[in-house]
């Protein structure tokens, strides 16, 4: 994507394919998707200058999707609707989210250049981009995170983070607090044991994070405890963190500070809890090195994403971070394949066993969850049994039906429906 770049998401080929045709001609830069899922992905790699979004859409509406993005602090690019059946009070609702304008369809050329014309000039106010929990990814369990979170917000109680190493509790005490008031994460005990007013000052109408309490001893816990009271004078909010479950603080914590400090428990998912993360993540991390470090083009094939998504992360995102961050530094332009990105998880995994692809697709096991309900596990095994038929037949759509006996409508529709994409250069012409 150049310097003026535009993403189109509409589940309708034909619509993507004009406007993406229309916005080219005039010199826009145009990335498309066709829903929700794959939006999420493009916002992550390329971060777009502006964004056309249809608000009825098969996965995920265009509204929610605003929401999301305006939740996480995703919305840092001007956005503009798109609806043939839109109700004026859809539109108000999304203007009130934060969309920048709202295009009827079918829409006519010179409302659409003005539209994106008038968006482009806008420039996003980063002052109003707060903390965000997009860095924990956009699963549904994320989501339920940032719910329980928003809950917690208004409240003065002491809050406590429980869950793995490197799950990524700075992000979310961060997210409760106000970016504009002081977020204090004093590194060591002595901050505690030695200068506990120095640090309920700095910390003065913002939070103070404990990043992990199993780590503090007894003269720091001794400066704390002494420091409970003192905390709504200061109007400060105490947020703690514990990779260790709370049966286990109570062998080194203070009783009466463990009771003081778990008033209000938030579990934190571990990475492996939420594996649909894994290839936004590391392809968000990866855009955000190479941006930074000033590296050329990399990115991740899908093959050595669905690799990554596969392993255990005991160290959770920290651990991701660490790996992509080495893939990154040693690695060239260009593509980075299930080589590369299996001899580096090998440096990493304690044990030195690494969670493999299969080596053929032809003797490959469906990749089922067999705890999820019923209709989901279905969805699962559909979507990957489609797969391999795409890639067998070199996506050759009127193979695929003749092969697994679907009449071509009802089998696009069953893509439509799954998400799954197929290459335009692989279609034919009479499939479209």
């Amino acid at each position: 994507m150049g310097s003026q770049d535009i993403l189109v998401v509409d589940d309708e080929v034909g619509i993507r394919e004009l406007l993406s045709e229309i916005l080219q001609d005039e010199g826009y830069s145009v990335a498309v998707a066709e829903n929700a899922e794959a939006a999420r992905r493009l916002r992550n790699q390329a971060q777009p200058k502006l964004v056309l979004l249809d608000i009825w859409m098969p996965d995920t509406d265009g509204v929610t999707l605003l929401k999301e993005w305006a939740r996480n602090g995703q919305l840092t690019m001007p956005v503009v609707m798109m609806s043939g059946h839109a109700t004026i009070d859809t539109a108000v609702e999304a203007t009130r989210i934060g969309a920048l304008d709202f295009l009827e369809k079918p829409i006519g050329l010179q409302k659409l250049l003005a539209a994106v014309k008038r968006a482009l000039s806008q420039q996003p106010d980063v002052q109003k981009v707060v903390a965000n929990l997009a860095r924990l990814g956009g699963s549904e369990l994320i989501q339920e995170l940032a719910r329980v979170l928003d809950a917690a917000k208004p409240q003065a109680t002491p809050l406590m983070l429980l869950g793995a190493p490197g799950v990524g509790f700075e992000i979310c005490a961060r997210y409760l607090g106000d970016p504009k008031q002081p977020f204090i994460a004093p590194l060591s005990n002595d901050d505690f044991a030695v200068a506990p007013q120095e640090l309920l000052n700095k910390a003065a109408g913002g939070v103070l994070f404990l990043r992990d309490i199993a780590y503090l001893d007894r003269r720091a816990q001794a400066g704390l405890k002494g420091m409970l009271p003192r905390l709504e004078k200061s109007r400060v909010r105490l947020i703690s963190a514990s990779s260790k479950p709370l049966n286990a603080l109570a062998a080194s914590v203070d009783p009466e500070l463990l009771h003081a400090l778990s008033q209000y428990i938030v579990p934190v998912p571990s990475l492996k809890e939420h594996r649909d993360d894994i290839p936004l993540l590391a392809e968000a991390m990866l855009t955000e090195i190479v941006a930074t470090s000033k590296l050329g083009p990399r990115r991740f094939t899908s093959a050595a994403l669905k690799l990554l998504a596969q392993q255990e992360w005991p160290g959770n995102l920290d651990e991701l971070l660490n790996v992509v961050k080495s893939l990154a530094l040693t690695g060239r332009d260009g593509e980075i394949d299930t080589g590369p990105v299996s001899r580096m998880l090998s440096q990493f995994a304690p044990s030195g066993e690494v969670a493999q692809l299969p080596t053929s697709t032809q003797h490959a096991k469906p990749l089922v969850d067999l705890s999820l309900p019923l209709r989901e596990a279905r969805d699962q095994f559909e979507k990957y049994y489609l797969e391999l038929h795409i890639e067998q037949t070199g996506g050759n759509m009127s193979r695929v039906a003749e092969k697994i006996g679907l009449e071509r409508t009802h089998l696009y529709r069953k893509l439509k429906a799954l998400g799954i994409q197929v290459p335009k250069k692989h279609r034919n012409p009479d499939d479209e």
